[in-house]
């Protein structure tokens, strides 16, 4: 039975098990509390929380989720107590100094960090703001600062908002959570980029990933254990399209449940597995549902409610349920539920699930046929402002407007300042918008015919809250437009003064007529006797003719 308690003011729960003790602090705050343009604070909280704990004999870690930063370790009671506390006392007083450090093992623990498959399915359900925000990069991370982070912890990561479990009969002796007192966080609101469902998108070459919000229940979970098992059965054992091809079920901790499901395939054999994958999806739409599934998917739930230490496995389920305001059942109305689903139940999700889906589909694909219609890739409208021409596209422009900016190819793609989620200044010029609804404009000076300022009023619109500072670019990053062959190169002819036409035919004149006493001067001194005087006046006209036939070319190349 788990045992509820609290330690200094944050609830706590317990229940025995036979090995090394265990214990996990949860707090209810993810990336998805956060906004685009400062991205990466939780994570940054949770990374320098840990700093002081350094190198230890016993195993740690903490991981930032959607919902919830959870703080967990193994080991003896003395090292529990040791763990918790000092995470607690850090978060109190994070070590700043380590900031940029720590900003940079962030950038690096991205880069080595392998993309999930269906990472990208946030952002096109959601766009860019809460529960989509982890499918992009930790972008707000460079915006950064001590007071930033200290005025999050203080905010979020609080005793009223937190919730203790440990495996054991009873609270470690001298344990301590000095946390600061806030308030307990609700779940945010889940908020959508689709004008439509079902829908779809073309994403990787080599994959397809179907996910879908549902009410959680367990009607659900065993929708996603059906969905799993038809998978695999059509596209890998009995096709032979597929290696990977399954399905689960994760709970949102706002009532509801995302079901994601996975494909892979060969290049020849793409095709037809998004064949076999739609028709898995429509079979059980229309409610032909396997009894065999339905009873094979129920009996591997209940093999997990007979664990020998059933109360300790499910308390970290257990604590992210309390902490995200969500109910706890007891062991024996959670085998009722799940061995109350029938058939109409599973069919009943599987029409929500359709209903609600969003389809990944391999590059030059799509599902218009299978009922799914296209998410939109581009915006509906464009703003009106100044256009500039692309040096790099003849049919692409940009345009920059009081309310916002469009990128304008075949159709815009257009960010609004009251809707832009971040805005990326670089010290070489460029601007990267995002929009909430997903949409983002990128805007490169060296690919635009840019007059000085042309993008001042960006920078005056846009709130500073959504700016984002960039560091430098290498030179090599910044791009350049490609080479193109001289006589498609069109120049505008310098507007010419007057006065220089004047000066020119003037010039031009006094050349011609010094030019005539030169080569007259020339023969008379050849002719007569030749002498100092001849050659020297000689001489003199012969330099006030170069230079004036100079003046001529330099007034001539000024046009």
């Amino acid at each position: 039975m788990i045992h509820e308690t609290e330690v200094d003011g944050v609830p706590t729960l317990l229940a025995p098990i036979s090995g090394p003790m265990q214990a996990g602090l949860f707090f209810r705050v993810g990336t998805a509390d956060e906004t685009l343009a400062r991205s990466g604070v939780t994570h940054l909280v949770e990374h320098l929380a840990l700093h002081r704990h350094g190198q230890t004999d016993y195993h740690f870690n903490g991981t930032t989720g959607g919902v919830v930063t959870h703080f967990h370790m193994q080991g003896s009671e003395s090292d529990i107590v040791a763990y918790l506390t000092g995470v607690c006392e850090s978060l109190t007083d994070l070590p700043v100094e380590r900031l940029e450090t720590e900003k940079e093992i962030l950038r690096t623990e991205a880069a080595g960090r392998n993309r999930a498959v269906n990472e990208s399915m946030g952002l096109w359900r959601y766009g860019a703001r809460d529960h989509g925000l982890r499918s992009y990069q930790e972008l707000g991370l460079p915006a950064l600062g001590a007071d930033d982070v200290r005025a999050w912890a203080d905010a979020w990561f609080t005793r009223d908002n937190a919730v203790l479990w440990i495996t054991g009969n009873a609270v470690p002796a001298g344990l301590k959570l000095r946390l600061r007192e806030g308030v307990r966080r609700p779940v945010p609101v889940a908020s959508s980029a689709l004008p439509a469902t079902p829908a779809y998108f073309a994403g990787p070459d080599n994959v397809v990933v179907f996910d879908t919000v549902v009410e959680r229940s367990a009607a659900a979970s065993v929708y996603a254990g059906v969905l799993d098992r038809e998978l695999f059965r059509s596209l890998r054992q009995e096709g032979g399209y597929s290696y990977t091809a399954g399905a689960a079920y994760d709970p949102r901790g706002d009532g509801h449940a995302v079901v994601t499901a996975v494909a892979d395939a060969l290049p020849e054999k793409r095709g037809a597995m998004l064949g076999g994958f739609l028709d898995v999806l429509w079979k059980l739409r229309v409610g032909r549902i396997e009894a065999e599934d339905l009873a094979a998917t129920r009996t591997k739930a209940e093999e997990y409610f007979q664990l020998p230490e059933l109360d300790a496995a499910r308390l970290p389920t257990y604590a992210m349920n309390l902490v995200t305001g969500q109910p706890n059942h007891t062991v024996d109305e959670l085998l009722a539920e799940l061995r109350a689903v029938t058939p109409a139940d599973v069919h009943a999700v599987a029409e929500r699930a359709m209903d609600a889906g969003l389809l990944m589909v391999p590059h030059g694909h799509g599902a218009d046929g299978a009922g799914f219609v296209a998410a939109p890739t581009h915006s509906t409208g464009k703003v009106s402002g100044r256009s500039h021409r692309s040096l790099v596209e003849t049919s692409e422009t940009l345009v920059v407007g009081g309310a916002g900016v469009s990128l304008v190819r075949e159709q815009p793609s257009t960010v609004r300042y009251d809707e832009c989620a971040a805005l990326l200044v670089y010290p070489d010029g460029a601007r990267h918008l995002f929009g909430h609804d997903g949409i983002s404009v990128r805007i490169e000076p060296t690919l635009f015919t840019l007059a000085p300022g042309a993008l001042a009023p960006i920078d005056a619109a846009v709130p500073a809250s959504a700016v984002v500072p960039m560091p430098a670019r290498p030179a090599g990053n910044i791009p350049i437009p490609p080479d193109r062959p001289r006589e498609t190169v069109r120049t505008v002819p310098r507007a010419v003064p007057y006065w220089e036409t004047l000066l020119l035919v003037g010039l031009i004149l006094v050349t011609l007529t010094l030019g005539a006493l030169t080569l007259g001067a020339l023969v008379s001194t050849l002719e007569g006797e030749p002498g100092a005087a001849g050659w020297v006046s000689t001489s003199l006209v012969g330099v006030l003719t170069l230079g004036a036939f100079a003046g001529c070319v330099f007034l001539y190349r000024r046009r």
